[in-house]
């Protein structure tokens, strides 16, 4: 199978980078397609895969076209794709594009709409997908193989994708600061810097393993750690006084919010 990426920015050098680790593909099956040199010079020189200029080019070489392009530069990669399109399925990972809006701007197509996030770069992503009514059970499939290859995937209902936006799209920022506060607080109470951010580094990815690899409740892994007036239950209490818990609900639901807006724009 043959693949096009229109955009040739980090996105898209992770899934291809990702594909490429897991075998979906050669080097030699993948066209970026990018009009700045220097991003297509860079992607080369990671991948191998073959770079152009040209979107018309890198779509008609190709069977599955990966839309990977700013929001603002989605109509203008489409159009100039024109009839290379036709009949091929379009995957878009383009925050707050619609499937709706996407069949009009590529009638002949048949659409995928997918959310990854910034962890495909080290093959931990989480993305969701949802497929358009003429998306065929093969193509479902592609999806699934294709970012398969950068991490974890969720078929979703379209409806589900703004919220998954706010949550697992936005969300390694959400962690970015967790840990950075957490290492602060180490150095704040004597720890030397490297080893405060390797601590908080690792506390958090120990925690996510927990819960993946136990499948409990948060609450209830957290409760096996808070000893009766213990260390662990006044930092929490202090967090509870803080209204952290409020504050990461409404992160998720405000970017959730934004993402909607961007949708109907």
């Amino acid at each position: 199978m043959k693949y096009a990426f229109l955009g040739a920015g980090k996105m898209a050098s992770a899934i291809i980078q990702g594909m490429l680790r897991g075998k979906e593909c050669e080097a030699s099956d993948i066209t970026a397609a990018c009009p700045e040199p220097e991003l297509l010079e860079s992607l080369m020189d990671a991948t191998s895969v073959n770079a152009v200029t040209s979107n018309e080019e890198a779509a008609e070489a190709a069977s599955v076209i990966i839309l990977c392009v700013k929001p603002a530069d989605v109509a203008e990669a489409l159009e100039q794709a024109g009839d290379a399109l036709r009949g091929k399925l379009l995957i878009s990972i383009v925050a707050g594009l619609t499937i709706e809006s996407l069949r009009e701007l590529a009638p002949a197509s048949r659409i995928i709409r997918a959310m990854p996030n910034a962890a495909a770069m080290v093959g931990r992503s989480a993305t969701a997908f949802a497929a358009g009514e003429e998306a065929t059970d093969d193509d479902h499939a592609v999806a699934e193989s294709v970012f398969s290859c950068i991490g974890t995937v969720y078929p979703v209902q379209e409806k589900m994708l703004n919220a998954v936006t706010g949550l697992s799209g936005s969300g390694p920022a959400y962690i970015y600061l967790v840990i950075e506060a957490l290492s602060d607080g180490g150095v704040a109470s004597g720890l030397p810097r490297k080893l405060a951010l390797e601590l908080a580094v690792q506390t958090v990815f120990g925690a996510a393993e927990m819960v993946a690899a136990t499948s409990e409740h948060p609450a209830i892994l957290r409760e096996m750690v808070t000893s009766p007036a213990g260390t662990t239950i006044a930092g929490l209490a202090e967090l509870e006084n803080r209204a952290v818990r409020s504050a990461f609900i409404e992160a998720v639901c405000t970017a959730t919010g934004r993402a909607q807006e961007l949708a109907a724009s």
